[in-house]
């Protein structure tokens, strides 16, 4: 059921699910424009002071320490914040009820006065996000970057204007929602994860696949050519001008490597973006984001002297395979993102040198046998720590894998960090790259990852 257009909302009885950033920001959009609010959170107001100060002055009542069935008494609209299940008995309930959800990202659709370029997919959103917003800028567009990274845009429409192009990443818990769809939109793969959220791959698929629903002829898709997914949706096609991105095939609209070199074709037309040994990126997987943010910001009518520009130029985002420091002839990177065995892989055939590897974290129900089969291969010692230590050692020792790499545990980050320290020769890289939540020991991937260079910077020389 569709949400209530915005602007009939003044006045309206609406009910906020999660007192998260998106919850922060619903909040505030929604009482900026006269909806009479009401906020509930499992956790207890002293868990929430912080977002609660955010929300100072503001004409909100809050529900807090659960969700009980009178925070849908009169509500007219329900709005979840990011991360809350659309499954919990509270939302079902008000399913029941014929109470129509609604997301931070569906208002934002729906209300944004400026053109909106949609990214999701099981990896690579943040830094194909970054990247485009970036091209777009170089291009001279006054652009808006943000949804799932950085700051929701929901509470910020006021400052937005026609002409200006925003570009959002996306989840699955928001697309899942969605009703309509960007003009542009990419979805640049879909592999297992949040599994301990959604129901099977199917659902997950569906949600992703949720983005491109609503596109017409006159709107554009950007799909991953290399994703087994993504080509099945390519191949079953889509009502949208389809474009494709390639490291291994030469697509007929889009972009993809040709002998070392990215190369953007469009409308017919083919231009080189720049060597690969240009891109400052590491690894094959950063490739396809630039391609796909090629696409993305060309669509959206970057010229490819601006592409080509950020392609050269762009050194990566925080927490993203960030390099550290050097210590004693190592190199110590933070890939705190990675909260997948899919990513780690990644990140491990992003580097030629021998690996030192902190992994562990909490388990999202997703499967460690390539990770295994990569890491004996690259990685020299593997050092455990979290709630997943024992779940990683033993699919290492189940694929037969005992003896290589070493395998080291400890119960928490700052013991795998000494321990790493301890561990390392001149020529290493040490890599945080977890491959798990960080959600046994810290609220999230950027806290785990600013923990890591906190103590790696004080290592002593």
């Amino acid at each position: 059921m569709s949400a209530l257009p915005v602007d009939r909302l003044n006045g309206k009885r609406v009910t906020v699910i999660g007192l998260a950033r998106q919850g922060v920001a619903l909040a505030r959009f929604l009482t900026g424009v006269g909806a009479l609010v009401t906020v509930t959170d499992v956790k207890p107001a002293e868990a929430l002071a912080e977002a609660i100060a955010h929300l100072s002055g503001l004409p909100v009542r809050y529900i807090l320490g659960g969700h009980p069935v009178e925070v849908l008494e009169g509500c007219e609209l329900l709005c979840l914040s990011g991360g809350v299940s659309p499954d919990i008995p509270i939302v079902q309930e008000a399913r029941r009820r014929g109470i129509p959800l609604s997301n931070d990202a569906l208002l934002t659709l729906e209300r944004c006065p400026a053109a909106i370029i949609g990214i999701t997919g099981s990896s690579g959103k943040t830094t194909t996000t970054t990247l485009a917003g970036e091209m777009l800028k170089a291009a001279g567009y006054r652009t808006w970057v943000g949804g799932n990274i950085g700051l929701p845009l929901i509470d910020r429409l006021s400052n937005i204007r026609r002409g200006d192009l925003v570009v959002m990443e996306l989840s699955s818990f928001q697309t899942e929602l969605f009703d309509r769809s960007p003009h542009v939109a990419a979805i640049l793969n879909v592999t297992p994860n949040h599994l301990d959220r959604h129901p099977s791959m199917e659902t997950y698929t569906a949600a992703k696949a949720n983005l491109l629903r609503f596109q017409g002829p006159g709107d554009v898709a950007v799909l991953g050519y290399d994703n087994p997914a993504t080509r099945l949706m390519l191949e079953r096609g889509i009502a949208a001008t389809a474009l494709a991105f390639s490291v291994t095939t030469e697509v007929s609209a889009g972009a993809f490597l040709r002998d070392e070199t990215l190369v953007l074709r469009l409308q017919g037309r083919e231009e080189a973006i720049c060597r690969r040994s240009e891109v400052r990126l590491r690894g094959m997987h950063n490739v396809q984001n630039l391609l796909a943010a090629a696409c993305l910001a060309g669509a959206a009518g970057a010229p490819l002297a601006a592409i080509a520009r950020v392609a050269r130029t762009f050194a990566g985002v925080e927490h993203r395979l960030e390099l550290v420091r050097m210590r004693r002839g190592a190199r110590w990177y933070n890939d705190s993102i990675a909260t997948t065995p899919e990513r780690v892989v990644a990140a491990l055939r992003s580097f030629t040198e021998p690996i030192v590897l902190l992994a562990g974290g909490r388990d999202k129900h997703l499967p460690w046998d390539e990770f295994a089969q990569v890491a004996r291969e690259r990685v020299r010692s593997l050092i455990l720590f979290g709630e997943a230590a024992g779940l990683i050692q033993q699919a290492m020792t189940g694929s037969g894998t005992e003896g290589k790499p070493e395998i080291l545990r400890c119960g928490t980050l700052e013991e795998a960090v000494q321990t790493a320290a301890n561990v390392a020769q001149p020529g290493d890289v040490v890599l945080l790259s977890p491959g798990g939540t960080s959600f046994d020991a810290f609220c999230d991937f950027a806290e785990r990852g600013e923990r890591f260079k906190a103590l790696a910077r004080l290592l002593p020389e």
